[in-house]
């Protein structure tokens, strides 16, 4: 525990080193629900954007920060209209992409079943692509991530390939992820001071801890046999589980946690 609180602090008194340099608005309620409980801290954070970045590193990597060959004509953390980004390309010699980068977050837990709820809560409002990590120091952290991005290639050595058409188009669906970005961040929210409000891990003796991470443990051998018996058959091997399946796992640790 003593581990855990000098991580907080030290997080929590960095400075702030993102191209912005503060919290992005949308993302502000959910960091400090967190940083509010003694057992999470949040390390980064961002609630959405859509980029204009231009040069190689654009195309095969997400600039978290302006690196050497990556600029960004355009950023905004907003939806945006067609005539900003017409604008903005006019700027262009090189190549560029369009990128919808949807919300995230990375949050520090005390324990593995801390991370363990904030995963099935993050699941169960849309962000199906949450995973958590452990170090070999113990560190346990939890990423918020979903899916539903986009990257489209618009411009080669300064020149437009794509119909100012098509922009209009891909300026709409953008702006759309947008909005169910927007969305899911509010269901995260809620849900997430629901679960905070519950009797959960904040409240839970040493002995509730140990038979909650038994319950954990015990499923994940039963979802390891079943997989090896699963191999057994030709058939079922050709098959791997879609993502409702670890949904459904995970909610019911969630239900487990929460009882």
């Amino acid at each position: 525990m003593a581990a855990f609180v000098q991580r907080k602090a030290q997080c929590l008194a960095r400075v702030d080193a993102s191209r912005k340099g503060g919290l992005d608005e949308r993302a502000a309620a959910v960091v400090q629900l967190l940083n509010g409980r003694s057992r999470f801290c949040t390390t980064s954070s961002c609630s959405g954007r859509l980029v204009l970045a231009q040069g190689g590193a654009a195309v095969t990597q997400s600039c978290g920060i302006q690196k050497t060959n990556c600029t960004w004509l355009l950023v905004t953390h907003e939806t945006c209209a067609k005539d900003d980004v017409m604008t903005a390309l006019e700027k262009a010699t090189g190549d560029v992409v369009l990128k919808f980068e949807p919300f995230v977050l990375h949050v520090l837990c005390q324990e593995l079943q801390d991370a363990q709820l904030l995963h099935s809560v993050a699941v169960n409002s849309g962000f199906r692509n949450s995973g958590i990590t452990v170090g070999r120091g113990g560190k346990i952290m939890m990423a918020v991530r979903s899916t539903h991005c986009l990257e489209v290639p618009l411009s080669h050595k300064g020149k437009l390939m794509v119909s100012e058409e098509y922009m209009e188009f891909l300026i709409d669906v953008a702006n759309r992820k947008m909005e169910e970005n927007t969305r899911r961040i509010g269901r995260f929210y809620k849900c997430l001071e629901l679960a905070l409000e519950a009797p959960t891990s904040a409240d839970t003796s040493p002995e509730e801890t140990g038979k909650n991470h038994a319950v954990y443990t015990r499923r994940r051998k039963r979802k390891t046999i079943q997989g090896q018996e699963a191999h057994t058959s030709p058939k079922d091997h050709s098959e791997e589980p879609g993502p409702a399946d670890d949904a459904e796992t995970n909610l019911g640790i969630f239900a487990e946690l929460m009882l």
